[in-house]
């Protein structure tokens, strides 16, 4: 590293953020790179990929059309996305172990094959088990899920990226990023009482929202981050992708050396002590932008509902359920996940669950607890903190996602109800946790989840507020206590990890013919170097289309493997511009209404490639890559968009799609669902618009400039039809 960043700093002559050091010492060409923030795309080589189970099976049937006989890059397989919640911890996972044996053969026999370490279902979430074995500081990796940021609390550059993406760094190509700006936070004071470390990012989140951090590196500094423990820095990392930032940063400090050390590697604390000089930004280096928060003056702050960056302080938050109507009463509180699993939350939750039942009273809400790894369950078992959750009247999930990502079987409200729940998770669209979209999610501190939950009311501030003992005396909650790190060391609990073997050649991976879960990939047809005329436009979408609305999670994780079976989510829960409805679009030939799978599928039958047009911020959200595969299999030619979401962008490109930017997003209005198109391909050149004409069907055509951001090498994937098929190209000339 300190080679590679010796020549970049002559080179740039001045002074660097952390992230730039990071990232320019692992450029793959530091000497002829061309380095401008915000404008050139940076050719990296990440030290580590990580891939969670539902994203891995398609990365996994991706590599193998590459042709290797084994990865390049030091990769593992983490599964936590299959397991639904559903009564508890130990019955839901021997649930999920019979329902997705097929998938769980693949992935731990396609792993041997190819040296990929495997975390089998039940070793705990991707975040925490990449956080207590493989973060460094210093180090760079991609995983493929947007909350890989959580490394951050470990000083590591750690990014979230589509399928696509990991596979080029298991095959050895450089790995490519557009040269992000930077967000400096400046911290000072420290946190007390109520406020937790959580709090510092719902409060960003408020202050940048879901779009300001997009295209950025969030890098926290100041004196501040001394006094945050190494897990709470991830916890405020890992919810960094809330505000769409490429990733967030936390400079090396003793609590990190101390989590290194209680995690058994204190030969890299040693090593990142020798080298602690480059582990923080120099000083007198620029941000694009600069917050400054006194963790002195900081309050407890719950974000919420439908998006992560609604923000209210809890001393306001009483009145916002007044005004807003929110349902007062909270049905469900839900602590753990990848964002807020630690020993420390566990400890400082445990401790409020205690003050209460010293009072005699337990949880009004029912109360979930998902631990985040099998290492913080197992410690937990033993520290007696998952007995105190018990008693408090909690269950107890597996060591996976859960109700955080849709995986949970809920039953206590009926669908379409109006209700509210409280989480320490990071995410909360609608109908993210329970599929119910009369749902009112909020996210907050796991203090605040485990005090709200006594009182079973969004109204109860433990701040201020009292709350009646068993006898009917009023009294009021003692701030939380607990330790940042166990006392006792980690209890590593049950061995889930399987060792790639030393002999691989006999190893054959499983993939059944007649499988409905998984399908070996066909490669898709490279570009007939013509323009593309009389496009329909399959559906205009209206408003926020995240990639859960194109291509939804929840029951459809089953499919993952399947390209086929799961494109009949595409689109489903976006909404028609036309009708003001979802999954709900004419077909132009026939004039039949139907499902927007089912219309796709026709067009394709017929030989006719289709359009999206998209609102701002298209495809935000999860890193799915699937989002793209299934507009490109159902035979869609192009995504035309007022802007894009960064990973979703690049998705489509991999898979030899057009994502095109109105040049003028006012053209957006000008265009109606039931206009045809042509698509100038034959004009894409790097920097260069793109003429689309538009065909209204009474009415004159018009010119529209489409703007897009292809490079050299991505022109050479949308004309051989996929990223993929430009690699295996290379590989067999």
């Amino acid at each position: 590293m300190s080679e590679n960043l010796a020549i970049v700093r002559k080179r740039l002559n001045r002074p660097l953020t952390y992230g730039e050091k990071i990232l320019y010492s692992h450029l793959d060409d530091p000497e002829g790179q061309d380095i401008e923030r915000g404008t050139s795309y940076l050719k990296l080589r990440p030290d580590r990929v990580a891939c969670q189970d539902a994203t891995a099976q398609m990365a996994i049937l991706q590599f193998m059309s590459a042709g290797m006989p084994s990865v390049a890059t030091p990769t593992t397989v983490h599964c936590d996305h299959l397991i639904e919640a559903q009564i508890g911890g130990d019955k839901d996972l021997d649930r999920a172990k019979s329902i997705n044996k097929e998938v769980y053969d693949f992935l731990s026999s396609s792993c041997a094959k190819y040296n990929i370490g495997f975390w089998r279902p039940g070793s705990g979430i991707i975040h925490q088990i990449v956080l207590e074995n493989y973060a460094f500081p210093g180090g760079l990796m991609i995983g493929t899920d947007s909350h890989t940021p959580n490394a951050g609390g470990l000083g590591m550059v750690a990014i979230g990226v589509g399928g696509a993406d990991a596979v080029d760094v298991m095959a050895n190509l450089p790995w490519e990023l557009k040269a992000p700006k930077y967000i400096g936070v400046k911290l000072t004071g420290e946190l007390s009482g109520w406020t937790a470390p959580k709090d510092i990012i719902l409060k960003v989140a408020g202050i940048l929202t879901v779009k300001g951090g997009t295209g950025a590196i969030v890098e926290y500094h100041g004196p501040g981050t001394n006094s945050l423990s190494c897990t709470g820095m991830a916890t405020i990392c890992n919810m960094g992708a809330e505000i769409g930032a490429t990733t967030s940063l936390f400079p090396f400090n003793d609590r990190m050396y101390d989590y290194l050390n209680a995690t058994k590697r204190q030969h890299i604390g040693d090593f990142a002590r020798k080298y602690a000089n480059e582990l923080h930004e120099d000083e007198g280096c620029e941000y694009d932008q600069l917050i400054e928060i006194n963790l002195s003056e900081l309050e407890p702050h719950i974000n919420g509902p439908f998006t992560p960056d609604l923000a209210t302080p809890i001393s306001k938050f009483k009145q916002a359920v007044i005004d807003n109507k929110w349902p007062d009463e909270l049905k469900v509180g839900l602590i753990g996940s990848c964002t807020n699993s630690s020993y420390e939350d566990m400890s400082r939750g445990a401790s409020i669950a205690e003050d209460a039942m010293a009072h005699g009273i337990k949880s009004k809400a029912l109360f979930t607890v998902t631990p985040g790894s099998e290492q913080i369950r197992a410690t937990i078992e033993r520290d007696g903190q998952l007995k105190t959750f018990e008693d408090f009247g909690g269950i107890v999930l597996a060591n996976a996602c859960g109700p955080c990502i849709g995986q949970w079987d809920r039953k206590d409200v009926k669908k379409g109800e109006p209700n509210s729940i409280l989480s320490s998770y990071n995410r909360n669209f609608t109908g993210r946790n329970d599929a119910n979209p009369a749902t009112h999610s909020f996210v907050t501190s796991p203090d605040l989840v485990v005090a709200m939950s006594i009182a079973g009311s969004l109204s109860f501030n433990p701040l201020t507020d009292t709350l009646k003992d068993k006898d009917g005396n009023d009294f009021k909650l003692k701030a939380p206590t607990g330790d940042g790190l166990p006392k006792n060391g980690y209890d590593p609990g049950q061995d889930t990890y399987q060792h790639p073997p030393e002999s691989r050649d006999s190893v054959e991976v499983q993939v059944s013919p007649s499988s409905d879960r998984l399908q070996i990939l066909q490669p898709f047809d490279a570009w007939d170097g013509k323009d593309a005329t009389d496009l329909p436009i399959l559906i205009k979408a209206q408003g926020k289309t995240t990639t859960d609305h194109i291509s939804m999670a929840g029951p459809w994780l089953k499919y993952r493997g399947h390209l086929d079976n799961i494109s009949n989510n595409m689109l489903i829960g976006a909404i028609n511009a036309a009708n003001g409805e979802a999954n709900k679009v004419q077909n132009f030939k026939s004039g039949d209404w139907d499902a927007v799978p089912a219309t796709a599928r026709q067009y394709k039958k017929d030989g006719i490639k289709w359009v999206v047009i998209g609102d701002w911020n298209y495809g935000e959200g999860s890193s799915r890559e699937h989002a793209a595969l299934e507009p490109r299999h159902l035979g869609g030619l192009a995504i035309i968009t007022r802007s894009f979401a960064r990973i979703h962008e690049t998705n489509l490109k991999k898979q030899g799609m057009l994502p095109l930017t109105f040049a003028n997003p006012e053209d957006y209005d000008k265009i109606n669902p039931d206009d045809k198109v042509d698509i100038m391909c034959t004009e894409l050149a790097v920097g260069k618009p793109i003429t689309m004409k538009v065909h209204p069907k009474d009415g004159q055509s018009w010119d529209c400039q489409l703007n897009q951001t292809f490079n050299e090498g991505q022109i050479e994937w949308f004309k051989n039809g996929s990223a993929l098929n430009t690699m295996a190209k290379k590989h067999n000339s």
